[in-house]
């Protein structure tokens, strides 16, 4: 598993949930017994278009409570349109991993990463971890230093 040798490596304190599937933050929540829907760290891609030439995939990361406001993203980039990543382009930008599996580790993927700094605001973070069924959790401030997110208000 990439992301727990990732934090072996680097000596970070975590611990792992082997539970049902799960696809929503909500559905999460549920089975990952000491952890709130405020703490899951919900990973979602999305392409932003900035010229008609200039498109990107970038991911968004948010408290698992909460939506993104397409309008601060946009305004981000100065994009004039977004939309979410199709499952067949997450899959295939993630290297196999299916919606709702995918790490806030876009910097794993070669994608930019901008976190919601309320996120932050947990002493720990959980996530799914490559995986529906496998999540991981860590500290917030570990996350930061290993992902390298750019800090931005998207909520």
């Amino acid at each position: 598993m990439q992301i727990t040798d990732l934090l072996k490596k680097h000596g970070v304190w975590f611990e792992t949930f082997t539970h049902a599937p799960v696809r929503t933050s909500e559905e999460a929540a549920q089975v990952r017994d000491g952890y709130t829907l405020q703490q899951g760290a919900k990973a979602i891609i999305v392409r932003v278009k900035i010229t008609n030439t200039n498109r990107k995939f970038v991911m968004l990361v948010i408290p698992g409570d909460v939506r993104f406001d397409t309008g601060k993203v946009k305004r981000l980039f100065a994009a004039k349109d977004m939309r979410f990543a199709t499952e067949e382009e997450v899959v295939k930008l993630t290297d196999g991993v299916q919606p709702g599996g995918v790490p806030p580790f876009g910097n794993l993927f070669g994608l930019e990463i901008i976190a919601d700094p309320t996120l932050l605001q947990n002493e720990k973070i959980v996530f799914n971890a490559g995986d529906r069924s496998f999540s991981v959790a860590m500290k917030s401030a570990d996350y930061r230093k290993l992902a390298q997110p750019r800090i931005e208000t998207i909520v």
